[in-house]
């Protein structure tokens, strides 16, 4: 008779489940062992299990299946929780294995007790505890339809004895889980309620997020019909900038002028798959009608017009014969005039300037785009790497762009690049790393050695946490414990058995990203960027400008005119985007 253990790693492998990420531990032993039986399913070993839970994210992203991960009783599956929670926030199905303490000793304090259930209710759309052998087959299954259903996080907790002991078929974990397919849409008088919006305005624009995925082509035939400018969030853009025509760009603090423009002028405004949250970017005044699969999502941001519950796909397939052609288009123009001279503008930035240095960031996000393959998978750290991965990656409908824009997590780049490259081993994986996030999970970098994974990591090497001073001069405060001593990575990578290069000049980066994309195995390109570059919002409050002045004035007082002075170096040839 086979061991629990045996029968979960069986649901996992007839549901289409080839990989477990993880760090091994006492109470996961009967788990492993049956996974190094089972001779179907690999242990993908990793430093630390905060990295199981952003790799797992980053598989089921891709991939679009389940991705399992898994922890030991108490730190070990405590680990876990950052990586979940970003998986949980960026709505992607995963299944963690949480080992416990024996069932015996719960509640008597014992040795690395937790409480699972209560711990990882918050960052997941299921979590329970076995208790008994019988029990393990259902709540595998139902742990399992949760997470592919509501596109989440589902943690299965198991005391480690239990692994062990032995159970018998049973129906529940002879058939494979997988995710339904459903036509989702509003209902004829609701679509033509939205219709008569967007009918009747004069200027619309469409906010897209991360819920437009596969839905391209209608999304493009309803701008068409409506003259509309399309921005997005950040999550939306490698789903919606390709192949547009009507692209202005991005919104929010990381975005362009002319998105937040195209936004802040219309009178209808189109969301579509979106939950974006900075309420200062949205408009005062337009009507707004909203798309989105969950229904509690609807008017939360800013209030609507109309809500609608579907699928982007689905809703604008029946919405579309509703709408009227435009004939007028002053609207969409003017926003496509403002984003190419945005466009340019920002193009003139990610440039060798006269063999300057510190390395402007943006030549370095700019080479990066233009170096990697037309399917790369970039993942970008929270900080500043977003920004440049934001502005100057251009996405194809191939490529890829993974990072915490929902949880919004340091370390989150090569963790997330570790996932990627597991699920697709021919496939080109960048990470664009900040030099904080990662020293933070530097342990991983073994993994890379380890589990033979060919990630190419790109250090933006700023000797600071970067965005957070940006923050601090925004509100008026001098830096302050933000200096990071960094080593040379590349002579780290080196002595790791990594391929490492060093750059500071300008001149010899793009020679460095070549060699480092063309070597066959893992690589770091340790790159001295500009720490005083400034990464402006399309829209700067009073409070902001004012912010910049006190931190001006309070920086002279301390005695550090040195740094205005930097600041005034780097950014003297910089445009203020307008």
């Amino acid at each position: 008779m086979a061991t629990v253990a045996d029968h979960v790693i069986e649901a996992l492998r007839i549901s289409g489940v080839r990989r477990v990420y993880g760090l091994p531990g006492d109470s996961l032993n009967g788990f492993t062992d049956a996974i190094r039986r089972s001779g179907e399913i690999s242990w993908e070993h990793v430093r630390h299990e905060e990295t199981a839970g952003f790799a797992a994210a980053a598989d089921a992203a891709l991939s679009g299946g389940l991705a399992v991960c898994a922890g030991s009783c108490g730190p070990g599956n405590l680990h876990l929780i950052n990586g979940l929670f970003d998986a949980h926030r960026s709505r992607v199905p995963v299944l963690a294995i949480a080992a416990h303490i024996p069932r015996t000793e719960i509640g008597s304090e014992y040795f690395q007790e937790t409480h699972p259930q209560e711990l990882f209710r918050e960052c997941s759309v299921y979590c329970e505890l076995v208790s008994t052998p019988e029990m393990a087959p259902r709540i595998l299954e139902m742990a399992m339809r949760a997470a592919v259903e509501e596109n989440g996080v589902a943690v299965v907790v198991v005391p480690g004895e239990i692994f062990l002991q032995r159970a018998g078929s049973s129906g529940w974990n002879a058939r494979p889980v997988v995710a339904t397919r459903s036509v989702v849409r509003p209902d004829d008088e609701s679509l033509q309620r939205a219709a008569t919006i967007l009918n009747d305005a004069e200027a619309v624009t469409i906010l897209g997020g991360a819920g437009v995925a596969g839905s391209h082509d209608v999304l493009i035939a309803a701008a068409a019909t409506l003259n509309a400018p399309i921005v997005h969030a950040l999550r939306g853009k490698e789903f919606i900038e390709y192949e547009n025509p009507y692209d202005v760009g991005m919104t929010g603090l990381l975005g362009f002028a002319s998105g937040y423009k195209a936004i802040n002028e219309c009178d209808a405004l189109l969301m579509l798959g979106t939950d974006f949250p900075y309420q200062q970017f949205y408009p005062d005044n337009a009507k707004v009608v909203q798309v989105d699969i969950r229904g509690r999502n609807l008017g939360r941001r800013t209030p609507i017009e109309l809500g609608l519950v579907g699928s982007v796909k689905d809703t604008l397939a029946a919405l579309q014969p509703m709408l009227s052609q435009k004939s007028r288009r002053e609207h969409l123009d003017r926003s496509l005039r403002h984003y190419s001279k945005t466009r340019k503008r920002m193009d003139d930035l990610a440039v060798n300037d006269r063999d300057r240095t510190p390395i402007r960031p943006e030549y370095v996000a700019g080479l990066a785009n233009r170096l990697a393959t037309d399917d790369a998978v970039f993942t970008a750290d929270v900080g500043s790497p977003v920004v440049w991965a934001a502005r100057y990656l251009t996405m194809n409908g191939r490529r890829r762009l993974i990072g915490s824009f929902n949880h919004g997590t340091m370390a989150c780049a090569l963790p997330l690049a570790i996932g990627a490259q597991t699920a697709y081993r021919d496939r080109q994986v960048v990470a664009l790393a900040g030099d904080g996030g990662l020293t933070m999970m530097f342990g991983e970098l073994l993994t890379l050695i380890q589990n033979r994974l060919p990630v190419k990591v790109i250090v933006f090497n700023n000797s600071s946490l970067n965005f957070v001073e940006l923050e601090m001069k925004a509100a008026g405060i001098v830096n302050f414990g933000t200096d990071l001593v960094n080593p040379d990575f590349a002579a780290i990578a080196e002595a790791m058995g990594i391929f490492g290069r060093r750059v500071e000049a300008p001149s010899g980066l793009e020679a460095a990203l070549v060699e480092a994309f063309e070597f066959d195995g893992p690589a770091i390109i340790d790159v001295v960027t500009a720490r005083q570059e400034l990464s402006i919002p399309p829209a700067i409050t009073v409070e902001q400008a004012k912010g910049f002045s006190l931190y001006a004035i309070r920086t002279i007082l301390a005695g550090r005119a040195d740094e205005l002075l930097d600041l005034a170096t780097t950014n003297v040839a910089r445009r203020i985007l307008d």
